[in-house]
């Protein structure tokens, strides 16, 4: 049983690859750059959003499942063309050649910003309504409706998306690791800035998921929401990278008003509504059918900056 798997160079990606070598799974790992792909595995390259038809069928040849990773991310400036070439055209056509030419599932890791933007606050789960905020998020959400509507032609429900909260782990990007970077920094930092509520969610737990859902018996839901067991607030975040770094904690405490007072006199409420919202997402039906979220993230979290330390002093 054939899995392919998009996006085999990327922090996600490589770990996927990594628990299905595990499970038994013989692998076809597309990618832009393939031939730096190292391994037993079949690795060829990835078409484009605007490649004909015949290469999409190429990458279907004895293909059982189809595990989607490849995307642009919004950590990388690209203009909202290029975002949704990659994050929803491409998604719909590779979806479409699986629909057609593939016997078993395929899982597209998709966004909570599909759903949600960064301003939004509350609890996010699979009835919460899409109202991407973003172009990454409108990219992801397209990508999402792409792929399900080839399989609901194809009259075949094994396709589901899983939207995920920020990925932490070793190569992390994004505001996770501008965070870690300003933990280790030990500079000062105001609680009141910091008191947001997230859901976090290791790549790990999410590379758990897709092998779950390729592995249980019965077909996956369209849409899942995923994340570690319990939220945390961004203090806490800083408070455990700063521990694994054996740093003080320098948290300095003060009222949130001069803060939102500032951002309001500078045009950035938008900005600040962004900073302290609290978006909680609830992953309790994929745990119901038997998917195990990580309990420990504070604790990862801090071995993560211990790791980092580490790599650092090394190098030194």
């Amino acid at each position: 049983m054939k899995v392919l798997v998009t996006g085999a160079t990327g922090f996600v990606g490589g770990r996927i690859i990594f628990r299905l070598r595990e499970a038994g799974f013989d692998l076809r790992i597309a990618s832009r750059l393939p031939h730096r792909l190292a391994g037993p595995d079949d690795a060829v390259a990835l078409p484009g959003a605007d490649a004909p038809e015949e290469a999409f069928l190429a990458l279907m040849r004895d293909v059982t499942h189809v595990v989607h990773c490849a995307a642009l991310n919004n950590d990388r400036g690209a203009g909202e063309a290029d975002l949704w070439a990659v994050n929803a055209t491409l998604t719909g056509r590779l979806a479409q050649a699986a629909a057609n030419h593939a016997e078993g599932r395929f899982i597209y890791l998709s966004s909570i910003r599909a759903v949600v933007g960064a301003d939004f606050n509350g609890t996010i789960d699979e009835a919460t309504p899409p109202a991407p905020r973003c172009a990454y998020g409108r990219s992801k959400r397209e990508g999402e409706i792409a792929m399900l509507e080839a399989f609901a032609t194809a009259g075949r429900p094994r396709a589901a998306a899983l939207r995920l909260p920020p990925v932490y782990g070793e190569g992390m990007k994004g505001n996770l690791r501008g965070l870690m970077r300003l933990a280790a920094s030990g500079l000062p930092l105001p609680t009141a800035a910091l008191t947001a509520v997230r859901t976090l969610i290791s790549q790990d737990a999410v590379a758990g998921a897709v092998t779950h859902l390729l592995t249980r018996p019965t077909e996956p839901r369209p849409i899942y929401v995923l994340g570690d067991l319990s939220p945390v607030a961004t203090f806490e975040i800083v408070r455990a990278f700063r521990r694994g770094y054996g740093r003080p904690t320098r948290l300095l405490p003060m009222p949130a008003w001069p803060l939102r007072l500032l951002a309001t006199l500078a045009g950035r409420q938008t900005l600040w509504q962004a900073l302290v919202a609290t978006q909680i997402c609830d992953s309790s039906l994929l745990a119901s059918e038997g998917w195990m979220p990580e309990a420990e993230t504070l604790g990862r979290l801090e071995e993560l900056a211990r790791q980092a330390g580490k790599a650092t002093s090394g190098e030194a």
